[in-house]
């Protein structure tokens, strides 16, 4: 295995094969992430969403998904364009990996690619060889999706960090803020139907724990974007607060803690879950 490679995994510390499993796919996606980097592509293009607030904020939780978004619309622009030097650059690193995009079946703003990699085969690879790994099948794949926003909202900031590992590089993301204002709407305007994304309010909890403000020009050109609301409509912190509080009075939280007990390390966060306790951390939001 790759030296640098291995140094990432061993700050993990992973003991249960489930731990390892979500340690060989976050070194996956910090790799993906320093090649991209590379390649140019952030100079197009910004990280967001719940894996860009794990690795450059400390979000608590794993993230499955590598979300970007384009700094201004581009009707031409093509993640498969990437894939070439993103394969090789992944190879590089002794992974045997697979990078195709996902064919859109319906008009959307969003470009999806994937990576694949066989994870027995990778954990065999990143930890010891004497282990049998029985319980995993052979054909069990890691899947790490990225997807690009070609039209997105106006009104985001962004912000350039830099990571060491594998090697040093650059990333150009979303500000804590418009992040904020990103997850906001998503708590508003997901469509949730019969699966309830407890993600989205666990991160939510984690962006009032830190005292983060929003991004509310961001937010109202997402809303609009998503037709949630118009122009017409009033838009002032009270306004945001009373939608937030209709939806958290419409959830059900024993699926929301399910879908996200999987991400999380300690559970019992997740006792005091129920719309008084979500309203009430409410009133501590705040615009930037």
């Amino acid at each position: 295995m790759n030296t640098l490679v291995e140094q990432m995994i061993q700050a993990y510390k992973a003991q249960t094969v489930y731990d390892q499993k979500n340690a060989m796919k976050e070194v996956m996606q910090e790799i993906v992430l320093c090649e991209l980097s590379r390649a140019g592509f952030f100079r197009k293009a910004a990280f967001y969403g719940g894996t860009a607030l794990r690795i450059f904020y400390g979000l608590d939780r794993f993230s499955e998904d590598l979300d970007f978004s384009l700094m201004c619309t581009d009707d031409d622009f093509e993640i498969r364009s990437y894939f070439p030097a993103l394969e090789k650059g992944v190879r590089a690193y002794g992974l045997n990996v697979m990078i195709g995009d996902k064919e859109k079946v319906s008009d959307s703003n969003i470009q999806s690619a994937f990576m694949k990699a066989n994870t027995k085969e990778h954990l065999l690879m990143f930890y010891s060889a004497d282990k049998e790994f029985s319980g995993v099948s052979n054909n069990e794949l890691t899947k790490i999706k990225f997807e690009v926003d070609v039209h997105p909202p106006e009104y985001a900031t962004f912000e350039r960090k830099y990571r060491l590992q594998p090697v040093p590089y650059e990333v150009n993301l979303y500000d804590a803020s418009s992040l904020f204002a990103g997850k906001l709407h998503a708590v508003i305007a997901r469509a949730w139907k019969n699966r309830v994304k407890g993600r989205d309010l666990y991160d939510y909890v984690f962006y009032l724990s830190k005292g983060i403000s929003f991004n509310r020009k961001h937010l109202k050109a997402r809303l609009l974007q998503s037709e949630h609301i118009t122009e017409a409509h009033k838009f002032e912190l009270s306004d945001i607060k009373k939608m937030l509080n209709d939806k958290f009075d419409s959830i059900d939280y024993k699926q929301a803690k399910e879908d996200v007990a999987p991400f999380v390390w300690d559970t019992r966060v997740l006792d005091v879950w129920s719309a008084d306790f979500f309203k009430q951390i409410t009133d501590g939001l705040a615009e930037r």
